[in-house]
């Protein structure tokens, strides 16, 4: 997935690495500078001209010239600090490296308008994934499944679109079996008809005798991934709940990883 650079988002990525204003923490300049090797930019870095600008004057520096002159190397550059970033521990509130909620939130904001959806822990993923081939999307659906199995809230939704991910699993199956799905069925019928592409029980299919003791888990994921979609929050997407106010954080946590395993699940038997 190639990152795309903005001036909100070179903005974004100076104030995620801006220690400016307070006690010094990582990543430092050296493990900048590695990046800097690494994306080639090295040869338009001011600190390698005799300047001393600080990390967030550096590295602004940095990719405004590449917006204009190398947005591949840009673009590489920015994925590399995310992720340095992420190894240091910038995206943890525990963390002393922690960048600051306020910096995180203005830094999904800006990806998000460049069609790449940033989660709180910096795990960078595409927004909309109708678009992709079938590889890319089956990889950046396992991404969402293993962000949800670890209950983190913004992977319920595919961030700031409608489609939660239980759906956009479900879509993407029956894609894959018949080359289309209905956007006109409710989710019920989509989960269901998915279900059943996959020979998968739902509570429609009546126990036998002898039957395998998975279907009733089968019938179960199917009741569940039912019960999530009607506590969904109809009215808000991106950074808001997912789920209906009267759902406290930590079921909302906990139903996010069930998502995740039933999504899984689906993902697996495909």
């Amino acid at each position: 997935m190639k990152i795309p650079i903005s001036d909100a988002i070179i903005i974004a990525i100076s104030n995620l690495i801006d220690d400016a204003q307070i006690e010094t923490r990582k990543p430092s300049h050296y493990d900048l500078e590695e990046e800097i090797v690494k994306s080639r930019l090295q040869g338009v870095d001011p600190n390698k001209q005799g300047k001393s600008f600080g990390k967030a004057k550096r590295i602004k520096s940095i990719l405004s010239w590449a917006i204009e002159n190398d947005n591949e190397a840009g673009s590489k550059l920015v994925e590399n600090i995310i992720n340095l970033i992420r190894g240091n521990g910038g995206f943890r509130e525990d963390s002393p490296n922690y960048v600051g909620e306020h910096a995180i939130a203005n830094a999904i904001d800006a990806f998000q308008v460049e069609g790449i959806a940033m989660g709180s822990d910096g795990v960078l993923l595409p927004l909309v994934i109708d678009n992709l081939s079938a590889l890319e999307q089956k990889t950046a659906l396992m991404a969402y499944v293993n962000r949800a199995r670890r209950g983190a809230e913004d992977a319920a939704l595919l961030a700031g679109t409608s489609k939660d991910l239980l759906e956009a699993v479900a879509a993407y199956v029956l894609t894959e079996k018949f080359g289309e799905y209905s956007i006109r069925d409710n989710f019920p019928t989509l989960l269901g008809q998915a279900f059943i592409s996959l020979g998968l029980a739902t509570p429609q299919n009546k126990k036998v005798a002898g039957e395998p003791v998975q279907k009733d888990l089968e019938r179960s994921m199917y009741e569940s991934a039912c019960s999530i979609n009607k506590l969904r929050n109809k009215q808000g997407t991106g950074h808001g709940h997912p789920f209906v106010t009267t759902l406290s954080k930590e079921e909302g946590k906990v139903v996010i990883s069930i998502m995740g395993a039933i999504a899984e699940y689906m993902l697996a038997k495909l």
